[in-house]
């Protein structure tokens, strides 16, 4: 059930979270399309021209961006019409994802409404490019964060770090409140 067909949605805790995040694992894989356009890769993947020509990719989110990170940048794609945006996040429990959670939403959202396909990318594709993603879902396709995880880790494996799971779970809680407080007022 969506959290649009339940007012009384409860998040679960982090615990259960990442026991949903750790079953039916597969090997792992550079690059997967987890959502319709919409694709988690690696550092590898997102330096492969080539790859990303055949993945038919128009648009890059590097989770990893900055000198101290994964230093593609939007000069790295000059030569393709590969459109890029950077957040500079450290895949670390402390590191504040969240105020990239919407304008990264906003970033892919506006790419699959042009026929994009995006590739959101980290080091390893595994713990920032995952928590933005799943952000997106919840903010642009209102799935709960455990139908987010569902969907991606039917595809992908995937592990936001404790700290990332926290900042989730209190964006599905927030969705949640409007999504209720929206329901309360029809």
């Amino acid at each position: 059930m969506s959290q649009e067909e339940e007012p009384g949605h409860e998040t679960p805790q982090t615990h259960d979270l990442l026991g949903l995040l750790l079953k039916n694992r597969r090997p792992p894989s550079p690059a997967n399309q987890v959502w319709p356009g919409l694709y988690i890769g690696d550092v590898a993947t997102a330096k492969d021209k080539g790859l990303l020509g055949t993945l038919g990719v128009t648009h890059v989110l590097n989770a990893a961006d900055g000198p101290q990170h994964i230093d593609t940048g939007a000069v790295y794609y000059d030569d393709t019409d590969i459109v890029y945006y950077g957040v500079e996040a450290a895949d670390h429990k402390t590191f504040d994802l969240s105020p990239f959670f919407h304008p990264a939403a906003e970033f892919i959202q506006y790419a699959l409404a042009q026929k994009g396909t995006v590739l959101v990318h980290c080091a390893r594709g595994v713990s920032r490019s995952a928590a933005l993603v799943l952000a997106f879902l919840m903010i642009r396709e209102h799935l709960s964060l455990v139908d987010a995880i569902k969907a991606v880790c039917s595809h992908r494996n995937i592990l936001p770090n404790a700290g990332f799971l926290r900042q989730l779970h209190h964006l599905d809680t927030s969705l949640a409140a409007e999504r209720s407080r929206m329901f309360d007022r029809s």
